[in-house]
């Protein structure tokens, strides 16, 4: 069975983790564990990484910290590093992404203003802002449920046809219907990833290029060798491979504990010093790093089956 082969991303990776942020003990910005983290990830099947960002615990660093953590993981690796630098407050997410730039950042991962909840109008004005104030490619982030309103199909047309480095959007929309319709109506001036690990393989379907994910601290492999198939048109691979991946969709976000909790309870089961969360995130419960090592194990069975 063939399907439509998948283009590849233009500026940046096609598997990006939202890198966990480790901190020591001390509750301390751990920027050695960051670059081993780093450097271990683009080992385990990452072209790019994303820093900084929600997964990352941007809302609880300080711009001096996520300034150090930019340039740290940029000079540890040679994939692209974008930098999060979202905000609800435009005058502050400039200032981070000029920040990203000066630190060697690849590229900016940029939200949708969250709480305020901005009409339409505001939204667009936002992004214009935030990318005029940089040379960096831009990458858009539409995550209704944290954001509290969907950015426009008509707002996101709008920008990429006028505003040149807005050429990527992280979609966490979970509605393929729509991505197939803003893919069919942008051509090649947009870049589409899956801001969703389990929405990936549909998202590919109707013209994406990649993922900025999650479970894409341990799944990397897996999830190249998806992306592949797919491009390949083995559409039935692809679906075995993403059928092997659902108990790590499932795992890394519950009521008891969310994806930054969940990836970090993981890598500590690997032997990766993340540390804990900072607070409002709180340790993660025992079972969870039970669950880590059911999950791991059962992925590494069903790779030793082929």
């Amino acid at each position: 069975m063939t399907g439509p082969a998948t283009r590849a991303p233009r500026h940046w990776g096609r598997v990006m983790s939202a890198m966990v942020t480790p901190f020591g003990a001390d509750g301390r910005l751990d920027l050695d564990a960051a670059r081993q983290l780093a450097r271990w990830l683009v080992a385990h099947g990452n072209d790019g990484l994303v820093v900084g960002a929600t997964t990352g615990e941007g809302t609880s660093l300080s711009d001096a910290e996520r300034q150090d953590l930019v340039r740290a993981v940029s000079e540890a690796v040679t994939v692209p590093v974008l930098a999060g630098t979202g905000s609800n407050d435009t005058a502050h997410a400039i200032q981070l992404t000029r920040l990203a730039r000066s630190a060697g950042a690849a590229g900016v991962l940029v939200v949708s203003p969250y709480y305020a909840r901005p009409p339409q109008a505001g939204i667009e004005a936002h992004f214009r802002a935030v990318a005029a104030a940089t040379d960096l490619p831009v990458m858009l982030y539409d995550v209704p449920l944290r954001t509290g309103r969907r950015v426009s199909e008509a707002v996101l047309l709008r920008l990429l046809e006028e505003v040149p480095n807005i050429v990527a959007l992280k979609d966490a929309t979970g509605d393929p219907p729509a991505a197939a319709a803003l893919v069919a109506q942008a051509g090649d001036r947009l870049d589409l990833y899956s801001g969703d690990d389990a929405m990936t393989l549909p998202l590919l379907a109707v013209g994406a290029v990649g993922v900025v994910g999650t479970t894409t601290h341990w799944t990397g492999p897996q999830f190249q060798q998806m992306i592949e198939a797919h491009a390949g048109g083995a559409v039935e691979r692809a679906r075995a491979i993403n059928a092997r991946l659902i108990p790590s969709f499932r795992y890394v976000n519950s009521d008891e504990s969310v994806y930054a909790m969940s990836v970090k309870a993981m890598l500590r089961t690997l032997g990766l010093p993340v540390g804990e969360c900072r607070l409002p995130l709180p340790l993660a419960p025992p079972e969870v790093e039970a669950a880590a090592r059911r999950v791991w194990a059962a992925l590494q069975e069903t790779a030793a089956s082929g």
